[in-house]
């Protein structure tokens, strides 16, 4: 997995730059290891808020999704996500710095299970989520 996880960090921020959904939220991935991916979003009031002036469930199960596939990636597999499950346990408000941290649990053939903790600066949790993904081949070296 080390080559992997290297060509990752070495390339995430081309990877970010020619994702569209990527640089419109605002996610920023901050460390790739084995199994392990960590990336935060600072919670935008014109950018990721719902009508109570919170983070919106879909910005927070986003940011889930995203370190999630890259947990798997650090395996060198490519994948989609089949299901994610999320848990909303706290809120996020405009200027609050969430981080999501995806730890692989199952590195399949054909599935893998990967769970993640969104938690505030003050290590405050408030939210976890559970993805399975869809094995669709293996990654390219197209950074």
């Amino acid at each position: 997995m080390q080559d992997y996880v290297e060509y990752l960090n070495e390339k995430i921020d081309v990877m970010v730059e020619r994702s569209p959904f990527l640089k419109l939220i605002g996610i920023k991935v901050t460390d790739i290891q084995d199994g392990v991916a960590v990336g935060t979003i600072q919670v935008s009031a014109d950018e990721h808020t719902n009508l109570y002036q919170i983070a919106h469930g879909g910005t927070l199960a986003s940011l889930a999704d995203t370190v999630m596939g890259l947990a798997c990636a650090t395996t060198g597999k490519k994948v989609v996500t089949l299901d994610i499950n999320m848990n909303y346990l706290g809120a996020a408000v405009v200027g609050d710095v969430v981080t999501a941290t995806a730890k692989l649990i199952h590195g399949g053939k054909s599935t893998m299970v990967v769970e993640c903790d969104l938690t505030k600066e003050n290590r405050q949790l408030i939210g976890k989520a559970r993805a399975t993904f869809f094995v669709t081949g293996m990654l390219g070296r197209q950074w």
